[in-house]
């Protein structure tokens, strides 16, 4: 009987399938083993997967969460007879940036689901109380946030509606977060048809820190004097500009804060006088299609790196728009609407030499017995401007403070830097009050927004507050 001779072709793909089973599976176990160290716990404390882990706490007492410093912020107390109280120790103080965990989830308390509802305890403790019918106890979350820059926060906003936040430029820690009128955690249960109950005007469930919407005002000049800046490189410190406290074109009138008429001005005196008729006037000859791509590139319409619920700011005017539009548009009016948090993130940039870093609120993980498990790292988002456009912008900035509107700010402890605004956003009620900075000016260590709702001007109002926030921060 005859040898077959051998076929080198079903050879060749005999091996090709092979190779390629072989590639198969080691993808498979890499993409296995990416997905353990990466993404599973994304996807575990995900709000799809709430019923999965709401299985969790049939055997896991929620941990707790932590202010930077170690304080207990909030934490599940266990009675003689077993019932389990989440319980907020500061009230109403973190109400929006902790959240609630039992009627749906929020604030960390949402972010840190997983970690709250995991145990990193002793194993053989673990077991011996699964044997006795106990349960263990939940990893503790350390957050960001600083207590007495959170104190100071609610104590200078008072009783008034708005937001105050705090953050590293550097890292993008944020170190504190109010926004009133708030809620009392502790009592989310009894309360809760009334929060929802769509009559109720205060909507105390709303973080307007990072979900209101507000006109920018002169904050949004910012973003104005780049656009000009871009356009003008090697002429805009040329710009003239006589400000009487009213500029007219058309059948149209732009009036400066109170009507103030700031007389002769150049660029940088208008930016720092926050001339509304300046900047009303240089935006007619300006590139609205650049204006536009600059306020997108500065994360308007865009999606933003925050882990916390937000709403987009919103920037809508287009080439070819009408001049009382753009007159509008230019000083932060007109249809453009922003967050404070998106506020905060773009003057840090600036702080950061251009940088955005992602804002976070989560330190780390540890089990009960103050042992990491988990480390969180500041993380970049991306340039948002050049480091010589963030060079030019501080200098705008600074001399907001030193001579300009932002007067509140001037002290001999420190230097800052920063911007006001009041915007207006109905007739016959007063301005949104806003100011928008950091300290100290030449090495920023804390960078602050403060927005108070129909607060008036924003370098008595708003200013006033971001000044308690850097004393407090900055002063021994």
């Amino acid at each position: 009987m005859k040898k077959g001779k051998p076929n080198p072709k079903a050879n060749r793909n005999i091996l090709l399938f092979t190779y390629g089973i072989v590639g198969l599976f080691l993808f498979m176990c890499v993409y296995f083993g990416y997905f353990i160290q990466v993404q599973s716990e994304e996807v575990i404390n995900n709000p799809y997967n709430s019923a999965r882990l709401n299985r969790f706490e049939e055997r896991i007492i929620r941990g707790k969460i932590l202010a930077d410093d170690g304080t207990v912020l909030a934490e599940t107390l266990v009675d003689e007879d077993g019932s389990e109280t989440r319980t907020y120790h500061y009230g109403d103080l973190y109400a929006h940036v902790l959240g609630y965990s039992s009627v749906g989830k929020t604030g960390v308390e949402s972010l840190a689901n997983y970690y709250l509802l995991s145990s990193h305890t002793n194993p053989m403790a673990k077991v011996l109380k699964q044997l006795a019918d106990e349960k263990s106890v939940g990893d503790n979350v350390v957050t960001t946030l600083n207590t007495d820059l959170q104190a100071v926060a609610s104590e200078a906003l008072g009783d008034r509606k708005g937001a105050v936040i705090a953050l590293e430029p550097e890292t993008g820690k944020i170190l504190a977060m109010v926004s009133k009128p708030a809620f009392d955690p502790n009592q989310i249960n009894e309360q809760w048809e009334s929060l929802i109950n769509g009559d109720n005007a205060e909507a105390l469930l709303l973080n307007r820190a990072t979900q209101g919407l507000y006109p920018p005002g002169s904050t949004f000049k910012i973003v104005t004097a780049l656009q000009y800046m871009r356009e003008h490189s090697g002429t805009y410190n040329e710009y003239q500009f006589d400000c009487d406290g009213i500029y007219e074109f058309e059948n149209f009138k732009i009036q400066c804060y109170h009507q103030n008429a700031h007389g002769t001005e150049d660029f940088k005196t208008a930016f720092a006088n926050s001339c509304n008729g300046s900047f009303s006037s240089l935006g007619q000859e300006m590139d609205l299609d650049g204006l536009k791509s600059l306020s997108e590139q500065f994360l308007f319409n865009q999606e933003q790196p925050l882990s916390l619920p937000y709403n987009k700011s919103e920037y809508t005017m287009e080439e070819g728009a009408p001049e009382w539009e753009i007159a509008q548009t230019v000083i932060g009016q007109g249809n453009t609407l922003m967050t404070p948090m998106h506020n905060l993130m773009l003057v840090s940039s600036i702080a950061n030499g251009g940088m955005l870093m992602k804002p976070y609120v989560i330190e780390r993980v540890e089990n009960t017995d103050g042992e990491l498990v988990k480390k969180f790292m500041p993380e970049q988002y991306g340039e948002l401007m050049n480091a010589n456009e963030a060079k030019a912008l501080k200098e705008l900035l600074e001399l907001v403070v030193t001579e300009g509107t932002g007067s509140a700010l001037r002290t001999d402890a420190y230097t800052a830097a920063g911007k006001t605004g009041s915007a207006e956003f109905e007739k016959e009620k007063e301005t949104h009050a806003w100011f928008v900075g950091y300290a100290p000016a030449e090495q920023p260590q804390i960078a602050v927004c403060v927005l108070v709702e129909e607060g008036g001007s924003g370098g008595q109002a708003a200013a006033p507050i971001a000044r308690k926030l850097f004393d407090e921060y900055l002063i021994p």
